[in-house]
């Protein structure tokens, strides 16, 4: 690959492989949270139903789960291998905080996924349920630590630099824990899941309503999914707001790229819906906006001043065209979803909500919405923090390790291949499962009897021997006969 160098390959494996990560953890931290929802429906009120659908939905999250541990192990040796020079620098802030997402988060989900996959039969009703929100909890806490790792790279904060040009922590872990940036993120992020799980099991619900109107689960699932999608649509605007005011505090230079504002606006600046971000002449062609609406919206003032790329210097700008409209897909995603959402409150306030087949057919179309909504702020994030790694402190650039470029493209190539095979089969399991409509009986995740059930091999049984102690077997009574 003669045109792309080892930083631009090594930014392209790791985009790569973390988006193909963010997809599974944002389906299975809101599914764990659904599948608490159900079973303590089915506890509190004894119906058949919700038993059903969290047993359907279980087989589901138990792929969706694995998928997403295989593919967050790849970006781990991936700080070592593409990115070891900043591994050395943020080392000492980061290292910490990951390995605390291990001995909480994981460690948590690991040791009750067992009981909540498998322990139905096996343990009360009451332990299995709390094993279940066990692994809901650990879905957040998962989400909380790796957040706080990524929006200290946002907004660093309570760190010092050694002699050696390392990160440190400074006099306080919650200064780097809680950074500025860290409690927008984390409830923009949770709630992104929550809406991505809503939409998908919308999807799935809408899809059997239009086969059958009146199987009870699809409606029962489809129901809970539209009230969520009603109810927190609106609080995440909401707080997707609070986010933009609190990126536009500490990252002016990335709300500028997300505005296509080029130059700085004193008299009020208009918000662009449409564009061509031209970098080479820092200009917006061919821009659709509507005047002040801008800072009107950044600022609560349609007067209000807002400062654009023109007062960032060239080599600190970001790549404007891909922030811009990565912007505006997850802003008009989520504009999409409010929509269904309303759609279905008027559904269900004429009591329409299981007759209406262009609203399941929508449902049906948003199903993948979720994804589409948190890959486009993921890269509106990522990208829009670019040229730096650490925010104002380490460039992108000076954070790579020292390789060359076909070392890093025929790693790139491999986990083209192997990603798209292996989680290409996957999802296509996932998919066949959806396919089936929910029914009474749902028999939920079956463990294997083949094969060894012991770590340590196979323990045989006592067997009876004649004339002798039941617990030795033939050949060892022959080895002791011949011995003696």
């Amino acid at each position: 690959m003669p045109e792309f160098d080892a930083l631009l390959l090594a930014r392209i494996q790791f985009a790569f492989t973390v988006s193909f990560h963010f997809i599974f953890p944002a389906f299975s931290i809101g599914l764990a949270s659904y599948l608490a929802v159900l079973e303590g429906l089915w506890l509190k009120t004894g119906e058949q139903r919700y038993l059903d659908l969290f047993k359907y939905w279980l087989k589901i999250f138990a792929i969706a789960f694995a998928m997403g541990v295989v593919s967050g192990i790849v970006m781990s040796y991936q700080f070592g291998t593409n990115w070891a020079v900043f591994s050395d620098k943020a080392g000492p802030v980061i290292g910490p905080l990951m390995a605390y997402e291990v001995l909480t988060a994981f460690f948590l989900e690991a040791g009750f996924l067992g009981v909540m996959l498998f322990g139905m039969e096996k343990v009360g009703r009451k332990l299995h349920f709390a094993a279940t929100l066990m692994v809901a909890l650990g879905t957040f806490v998962s989400a909380f630590w790796i957040l706080s790792v990524n929006s200290w790279m946002q907004t660093p904060t309570g760190y010092e630099v050694g002699a050696n040009g390392q990160f440190l922590p400074g006099e306080s872990w919650l200064a780097i824990i809680f950074n500025p940036s860290f409690p927008f993120r984390l409830v923009h992020t949770v709630l992104a899941a929550y809406l991505t799980t809503a939409f998908v099991v919308g999807g799935v619900g809408a899809w059997h309503l239009l086969k059958d109107r009146t199987n009870a689960h699809a409606r029962k699932m489809f129901s809970m999914a539209m009230w969520m999608a009603a109810i927190v649509v609106p609080v995440q605007i909401f707080a997707g707001d609070m986010h933009g005011l609190n990126t536009l505090e500490h990252q002016p230079a990335k709300v500028m790229a997300m505005e296509g504002h080029y130059e700085s606006h004193p008299d009020g600046a208009p918000l662009y819906l449409f564009g061509i971000p031209n970098d080479a002449e820092q200009r917006l062609d061919y821009a659709v906006g509507i005047p002040k609406a801008s800072s009107l919206i950044l600022k609560h003032d349609l007067d209000a001043p807002l400062a654009g790329l023109d007062t960032i210097p060239d080599d600190e700008q970001p790549p404007v065209a891909m922030v811009f409209w990565s912007f505006r897909i997850m802003v008009a995603t989520g504009f999409a979803m409010l929509g269904v959402g309303m759609w279905s409150l008027l559904a269900r306030f004429r009591g329409k909500l299981y007759d209406w087949s262009w609203l399941h057919r929508a449902a049906l179309v948003m199903g993948p919405s979720g994804f589409v909504a948190v890959l486009a702020g993921w890269i509106t994030t990522e990208v829009g923090r670019q040229p730096w790694v650490v925010y104002g402190m380490l460039r992108t650039a000076d954070a790579a390790s020292p390789l060359a470029a076909p070392a890093v493209g025929a790693s790139l190539l491999a986990f083209v291949v192997v990603y798209f095979a292996v989680f290409g089969v996957g999802t296509w399991y996932i998919l066949r499962l959806m396919k089936a409509p929910p029914h009474t009986g749902e028999k939920g995740v079956k463990r294997t009897e083949k094969g060894p059930v012991r770590t340590a091999g196979i323990t045989p049984g006592p067997t009876q021997n004649p004339g002798g102690d039941p617990d030795v077997l033939p050949e060892d009574r022959e080895e002791a006969t011949d011995g003696r």
